[in-house]
């Protein structure tokens, strides 16, 4: 058989995108294969996706980066989950933890035996039986650890909070240092294959020509090479996530440096706070049909908790997808693959799938349309998940109080989304379809903080004696409190093991 490898990759643009695509490909290709990066320190990255899930791990532990060097370095801090306030009716708050809900009995999830006792009135809310869930509420953190086995301790699920302008830094150092040839430049125009139509070089304003045979688009929004090269159209999601704007600040941190990110409903969308170690990220995504532009930055800035660090930054976006995600032989990744917005957190895990998804079907010279296909429906499938969850947070509210929540609360819906509103209302039943990201406690947590309750429990909770199911539940809080008396506060955890320098070492620690 002959050698058709692709040795030739050129990523355009840079960003959080850019430099995990290239940090990624350097460590799993190795130094055979030429990858290029093209990017302009005159034109800024979005920056917004500081905040990230579980998986993000296992993406650092890939590239074998050493955890307390690399929170150190960006700045960061842990997260345990979200917390939702006024999402379900003003004055709620619930928060969508990482782990694990309470012990299953026999074939019934724990929450069911909780539901049961709620009826009975002798459950405390939901977020009382998950150690994440508690240990956010409580400000304290702690990775697994197997010296705990058997116990919630040994099964925590976390993730980063961090700024991203250093994250891709981090990974600049660690993707140059690998081969990675960073390039400065604009891009002018793109050269495509007459017969093909496939790009063979991108030519930049400076006068450098680029050759490649795979290109990866990391250009944001405008999709310079996916959209505008080779017109790949885009699906408009505005009727189900009307928010289309984003008021963005960085201000000085003055609560706890707490172990969650906070999403706080408001008159026209909704605000974030991301902690850091140096400063907190905050943002409005708001409907414009609903809000303006400068009343939005005028209430954030009104709503922060400490003086802002910057003026407030605008960003408008249409969330959706990409028509084609692989289309001839570019890639899109990040933003230029389409937009959700950061409501849970899933910016940074969809360019980390994508680029997995691409070491699956990385593909030979000639580009079968087979992979492209099969890589595209996984993409589609994964895009119209998130979705779902996504809408789900808008359309389980009670609130009457303003235009835009009485419109998201009566639009209609998906039905692959209605169809897992109506099985859980039924008998309170939540199923995993194939690798879709959100699974059953995340569909839980977010139904029972925003009031989706099943009208019944699982019919094996009743195999049981009431007083059995009384001490499953209260033993779980037991267990849960008891672990946290062990736990450090999530800012003593930071100070003792990964503290920000002042100075950044030379480049990023390999574990």
């Amino acid at each position: 058989m002959s050698d058709t490898r692709v040795e030739r990759i050129v990523i355009l643009g840079g960003g959080t995108a850019g430099w995990m695509s290239a940090a990624a490909l350097s460590k799993t290709l190795g130094p055979r294969y030429a990858i290029t990066l093209v990017e302009s320190e005159e034109i800024g990255t979005v920056g917004v996706g500081e905040a990230t899930i579980p998986m993000i791990l296992q993406f650092n532990a890939a590239l074998g980066l050493d955890e307390p060097d690399f929170v150190a370095r960006t700045q960061g801090s842990f997260k345990l989950g979200i917390e939702f306030v006024d999402w379900g009716r003003k004055g709620d708050r619930y928060i969508h933890g990482f782990g694990k809900i309470g012990q299953a009995m026999s074939l019934a999830p724990f929450y069911h035996f909780w539901l049961k006792q709620r009826a009975a009135g002798a459950a405390g809310p939901l977020d009382e039986y998950s150690l994440n869930t508690a240990a956010a509420r409580a400000n304290k953190f702690l990775p697994p650890s197997d010296r705990h086995p058997g116990s919630p301790l040994a099964d925590i699920a976390y993730a980063y909070h961090f700024d991203a302008g250093l994250y891709a830094r981090y990974l600049r150092e660690y993707a140059e240092a690998r081969g990675v040839r960073r390039v400065e430049g604009k891009l002018a125009s793109v050269e495509r294959n007459p017969e093909t139509g496939f790009i063979t070089a991108l030519s930049l304003e400076g006068g450098e020509r680029l050759e490649g045979q795979l290109f990866i688009d990391c250009s944001g929004f405008r999709g310079l090479l996916i959209g505008e090269a080779l017109g790949t159209g885009y699906v408009d999601w505005t009727h189900w996530l009307p928010c289309n704007r984003a008021a963005a600040v960085q201000c000085e941190r003055r609560e706890a440096l707490t172990p969650y990110t906070r999403s706080t409903a408001r008159e026209a969308g909704w605000q974030w706070r991301i902690p850091l170690q140096h400063r907190v990220g905050n943002g409005y995504v708001f409907s414009n049909a609903h809000l303006s532009e400068d009343e939005a930055c005028a209430r954030l800035l009104e709503r922060l908790e400490g003086p802002a660090l910057m003026t407030p930054k605008i960003l408008r976006f249409t969330t959706g997808k990409r028509e084609q995600f692989w289309a001839k032989n570019v890639v899109a990744v990040g933003l230029a693959s389409g937009f959700m917005e950061p409501l849970e957190s899933t910016s940074i895990h969809l360019v980390q799938s994508t680029i997995a998804r691409l070491t699956t079907f990385f593909p030979h010279a000639g580009f079968d349309a087979e992979d492209i296909a099969a890589f595209n429906a996984q993409s589609h499938f994964e895009f119209d998940r998130i979705r779902d969850f996504l809408i789900l947070h808008y359309k389980a509210t009670e609130r009457d109080d303003a235009p835009f929540w009485r419109h998201v609360r009566d639009m209609p819906i998906p039905d692959s989304l209605q169809a897992k509103l109506d099985l859980f209302r039924s008998n309170g039943r939540v199923f995993r379809e194939s690798d879709e990201l959100f699974g059953e406690q995340s569909w839980v947590q977010v139904m029972i903080g925003q009031g989706v309750l099943p009208r019944r429990w699982h019919a094996l909770v009743d195999s049981f004696e009431d007083a059995a199911v009384a001490r499953h539940v209260e033993e779980t809080r037991r267990v849960i409190q008891n672990c946290l008396r062990v736990m450090p506060d999530h800012a003593e955890f930071i100070a003792r093991h990964c503290a920000a320098r002042a100075e950044p070492v030379a480049a990023p620690k390999v574990a």
